[in-house]
C-alpha cells in the first residue's frame, strides 16, 4: 500500500495522506505506475462522461482539463523539454543535453505542448462522439507500463531519478503488468498496440539521445497516450 500511495503522490495531484518513506520506498514506487494510470484513467473518463451530457466537445474539454489537473501536467513538461532539446541536436550532443537540463521553455517546447493538447482534445472528442469512451480508462494505464520497460532496458542518460528507478524494476513487475495489459486487450484490443509503441519510443530515445531520462519518460507517456487515442478511435469507426 505504501508503494501505491507514493506512486500516486509522485504522478498525480490527488490529495493524499503523508506517509513515512525512505529513498528505497520512493524508488520502488515505480512498480505501481501502471496502477496509477488506472486512477488517472478513471478521473478522465468520469470527467468526459459528465461533460458528454451536454455535448461531445464539452466532454472532451472536461476530460482534457481533468487529464492536465490530475497529472499536474508533469508529462507535458517532459514533452516540451525534450522537444526543445531535440531541436538543438544539430548543434551537437553537448548542446542538446544542455538544453534538456535547462528548465526554461523554448519555441519548440511551446509548439509541441500546444500540438499535444490540440491532438488530445480532438481525439477525445472523436471517442466521445463514437460512444467509445469506456476504453479511455485503460490508456493512461497502458502508457505507464512504458517507464518500467524503459527503465529496465535502456541506459540512463545521467545519474538522476531514471538511474535509480532502473534498479527497482524487477522481471516480475514487467511480467505482471504486461500480462494485465494483454488481458485488458481482450475487451479493448487497441491497448495491445501500447507494446510496440513503447518499444518504438525506447528505440528512438536510444538512437537519438543515447539514454533515458525523466523528460524522456514523460514525453514517452504523452506520445503513447496520444497514439493509443488515435488507434482506439480508428478501431471504433472500423467496428
Amino acid at each position: 500500500m505504501k508503494g501505491v500511495i507514493l506512486a500516486l503522490q509522485f504522478l498525480t495531484r490527488l490529495p493524499l495522506p503523508r506517509i513515512a518513506a525512505d529513498d528505497a520506498d520512493f524508488v520502488a514506487a515505480i512498480r505501481w505506475f501502471p496502477a496509477v494510470g488506472l486512477v488517472v484513467g478513471a478521473v478522465i473518463t468520469g470527467a468526459g462522461w459528465a461533460g458528454s451530457w451536454m455535448d461531445s466537445w464539452t466532454g472532451a474539454l472536461l476530460a482534457l482539463l481533468a487529464w492536465a489537473w490530475v497529472t499536474g501536467a508533469l508529462h507535458l513538461d517532459g514533452l516540451a523539454d525534450l522537444a526543445d532539446a531535440t531541436a538543438a541536436a544539430h548543434k551537437g550532443r553537448d548542446r542538446m543535453l544542455a538544453v534538456l537540463a535547462d528548465p526554461h521553455l523554448g519555441v519548440m517546447g511551446v509548439t509541441a505542448l500546444t500540438l499535444q493538447l490540440i491532438a488530445k482534445l480532438i481525439l477525445l472528442h472523436g471517442l466521445i462522439e463514437a460512444g467509445a469512451i469506456g476504453g479511455l480508462l485503460l490508456i493512461p494505464f497502458a502508457a505507464r507500463i512504458g517507464p518500467l520497460w524503459w527503465s529496465r532496458c535502456l541506459p540512463s542518460l545521467h545519474d538522476g531519478l531514471g538511474a535509480r528507478f532502473r534498479s527497482a524494476v524487477r522481471p516480475v513487475d514487467l511480467t505482471l503488468w504486461t500480462a494485465t495489459l494483454l488481458l485488458a486487450a481482450w475487451w479493448f484490443p487497441a491497448v495491445l498496440s501500447a507494446l510496440p509503441l513503447i518499444g518504438l519510443w525506447g528505440w528512438w530515445v536510444l538512437a537519438r539521445i543515447g539514454g533515458i531520462s525523466g523528460d524522456s519518460h514523460g514525453a514517452g507517456i504523452e506520445l503513447v497516450e496520444s497514439a493509443l487515442l488515435l488507434i482506439m478511435l480508428i478501431l471504433a469507426h472500423a467496428a
